[in-house]
């Protein structure tokens, strides 16, 4: 258990999709000017910092964000620091700034993610950011791969047809799913598009094999994103500071982060016991199981993390997570309202603001401030599964509406 309870005491992200011409300075200071808008208060009110990004160096040639973060007025002089954790950079920012308010370095602290995968006229360059993510890969799986993690899952994509029987079309499920879902989301992507079973099986027009031989298609795929996320958490006398009711907050009640080796080959990616570990040490820390748990944002990077996602939480069994996804046991109404964001494939994967973002809209959910038609009704618990690289870093999350 922690020695004292955490709370979100505010959640502010970007519409995912082109951010255009702002630049990485001002990326950073609307995040934390937005998280701050949310609830009313000025930055200096913030104690701690800590930032996640993954492609800096590589596509926007900036480092020490934390020194950014530190540029906004109020913030100079505090504790702030930078993260790269590869796709699970936000969901480590988190615990960054969950960690310094435990150990008594302030009493309330933001967690900022981000990333700028386009340019300034939205465009993308395939080749660029295909280089720019293989980074994250080990160097002994690189070889011969034209897009790296593309590639790597989907052999994990195979891995999980030939040991499950599961078929493409089973996948192909999960994307309908939650490009439904993003229809709903305004900050979503993709939210203004349909997409039909029918559409996401057929080889024609944008949808095509990623890699010859393999099952993985276009559908199947995350998006390249530009956008941003920050989140304010705060101890019991932090939102006494920020003036906020706790009963208008979510707690942070459990997380944990665990890293598996970077390496694909040589383990069972489709058990990742580091991810496993994570998820029963969050449950654990928040007094939960994953019965309990209503709502979920798992890390969809591909169609077939949807799968392994709701198995990862517990909602699935072994090999049993494209068969949620069919029996629609992951709806609004059904068993646990998965991805109701639209999740990556749809709601967008702008790597930095990721975790964040999904915590973020997790907090949405128990608030009942999600729109509408994706609000699950009288969600308690909330469970989120953030991942880098090869299924090798993992950050899990356990929300609680604040009692």
């Amino acid at each position: 258990m922690l020695h004292q309870p955490l709370y979100i005491a505010a959640y502010n992200q970007s519409r995912f999709g082109k951010l255009k011409t702002m630049q990485v300075p001002q990326i950073v200071a609307n995040a934390v000017d937005g998280a701050c808008g949310e609830i009313g208060v000025e930055p200096a009110l913030l104690d701690v910092g800590s930032i996640g990004a993954a492609c800096g160096f590589t596509l926007n040639d900036q480092g020490l964000l934390s020194g950014l973060m530190a540029m906004v007025p109020g913030l100079e002089g505090k504790p702030i620091e930078a993260v790269e954790n590869a796709c699970a950079s936000g969901g480590q920012a988190v615990l960054s700034v969950a960690h310094k308010l435990l150990l008594g370095l302030g009493e309330v602290g933001i967690a900022v993610g981000y990333e700028k995968m386009r340019n300034d006229e939205g465009k993308m360059d395939g080749k660029l950011v295909g280089k720019a993510l293989g980074v994250f890969s080990h160097p002994g799986e690189r070889e011969g791969k034209v897009y790296i993690f593309p590639h790597l899952f989907a052999e994990v994509m195979q891995a999980y047809m030939e040991t499950h029987g599961a078929t493409e079309e089973d996948f192909a499920r999960i994307a309908v799913a939650e490009y439904a879902n993003a229809t709903h989301n305004p900050d979503a992507q993709m939210s203004r598009v349909d997409l039909t079973l029918e559409q996401a099986m057929t080889i024609e027009g944008i949808n095509r094999y990623i890699v010859d031989g393999l099952p993985l298609k276009t559908y199947d795929c995350s998006q390249i994103t530009d956008g941003y996320a920050a989140m304010i958490l705060a101890t019991e006398e932090g939102l006494r500071k920020l003036q906020i009711d706790k009963h208008d907050t979510v707690e942070l009640a459990g997380f944990a982060q665990a890293t598996d080796p970077l390496m694909k080959q040589g383990r069972d990616v489709l058990r990742p016991a580091g991810a496993m570990k994570a998820m029963n040490t969050a449950y654990e820390m928040a007094g939960v199981s994953a019965a309990d748990v209503d709502v979920a944002e798992v890390h969809d990077c591909f169609t077939v993390m949807g799968a392994l996602g709701v198995e990862v939480i517990g909602k699935a069994g072994y090999g049993e997570g494209t068969r949620f996804w069919k029996e629609c046991k992951a709806s609004v109404q059904g068993e646990c309202a998965v991805n109701t964001s639209g999740g990556l494939i749809a709601k967008g994967h702008p790597i930095g603001a990721t975790g964040v973002a999904m915590i973020g809209w997790a907090a949405r959910q128990l608030l009942g401030k999600a729109p509408a038609e994706l609000q699950r009704p009288g969600a308690e618990v909330a469970a989120t599964f953030n991942i880098g690289g090869p299924i090798c870093a993992s950050v899990c999350t356990v929300l609680k509406r604040a009692a």
